[in-house]
């Protein structure tokens, strides 16, 4: 379904830097929305005929559904937290390439049972909306937030061989593969699998280890994600770099780091790589006399730059 995603050197911090280059995998489905959806694009979904989706309004897994939706002829309905009135004026980015797509984007705080749902997780209400207002249940294909679910698994593990084969192809032995996470999805499934295929073919030169950092509700939040997706013994390594990040908040750090990152000539997404790169630049910085290798995770998404460069740009315009 997907080719090999290439892999790219970049200079960081004075050290050698490797980006896998995911957001390159498909122009409709790149980076972890490829990993993640591909389950749903290479089985046999003929009895769906209605997707329902959930999470921000420029999400990538918005738009990413929207081109599955389309392409299998289903209805889609996405549910968001809330939407604001600048965005429904002026269209842009995730949110109006699914709109074009024909996606369906519900306000919950709109709803007539809005007051119901006030203290939930998004995902929580999605299920009760579902319960309450869907019939034919056996048609609907309901993917969580951030498409948090077990199908994610199988991209993941298409992700792990590549990274195992690349590796024993350029002959090295230490190896930590460096991402931002939000729900944790992608680290967690990735670190099973890289210890899983690792164990089951036998290779015992090559030393791996997932390390990721949060961007959303910080460590212990991330590390109960891991606790829903994985066994303890498959959690990546979380890392912080003693700042607390509010997802989706504007700060001049960030974006210094992602200017600083793009003169590579790779374009970085503005939402969690800048995160991403804070905390890794902190990590060498304490692990200067480690000499492995390290390959950062480029997940996709920079389709939401639309919106979040203007943003960042008009609040640090001097």
């Amino acid at each position: 379904m997907f080719a090999t995603s290439p892999v790219q050197q970049i200079l960081f911090e004075q050290r050698r830097i490797f980006v896998k280059r995911d957001d390159l995998l498909h122009p409709d489905f790149s980076g972890n929305k490829a990993r993640k959806f591909y389950h749903f694009l290479s089985k046999d979904y003929s009895h769906i005929t209605h997707l329902v989706g959930s999470g921000s309004a420029q999400a990538n897994s918005l738009y990413s559904m929207s081109v599955l939706a389309k392409q299998r002829g289903w209805r889609f309905d996405y549910y968001v937290s809330h939407l604001n009135d600048f965005i429904i004026q002026h269209p842009m980015g995730n949110y109006a390439a699914a709109i074009a797509n024909g996606a369906n984007i519900i306000d919950v705080s709109q709803l007539q049972q809005a007051f119901q749902y006030q203290q939930m997780h998004l995902d929580d209400v999605v299920k009760k909306i579902i319960e309450a207002n869907y019939s034919r249940h056996c048609s609907l294909l309901h993917i969580p937030e951030g498409g948090r679910c077990e199908y994610a698994e199988s991209g993941l593990a298409m992700l792990a061989t590549e990274v195992i084969d690349w590796a024993q192809l350029n002959n090295l032995t230490e190896l930590k593969v460096f991402l931002p996470s939000g729900t944790g999805t992608t680290a967690a499934y990735l670190n099973k699998q890289l210890k899983l295929q690792l164990a089951n073919n036998n290779i015992t030169r090559l030393n791996l280890e997932v390390i990721t950092c949060s961007t959303v509700g910080g460590d212990e939040y991330l590390i109960q994600q891991f606790s829903e997706l994985v066994d303890k013994e498959y959690y990546p390594t979380v890392v912080n770099d003693g700042h607390k990040y509010h997802f989706g908040k504007l700060t001049k750090r960030c974006f210094d780091m992602w200017k600083s990152v793009c003169v590579s000539g790779i374009e970085f997404e503005l939402l969690y790589d800048p995160v991403g790169f804070l905390v890794l630049k902190d990590y060498l910085a304490k692990h200067s006399q480690w000499q492995g290798d390290i390959v950062y995770l480029h997940q996709g998404g920079v389709l939401g730059n639309q919106t979040m460069l203007p943003r960042y740009q008009r609040k640090f315009a001097k």
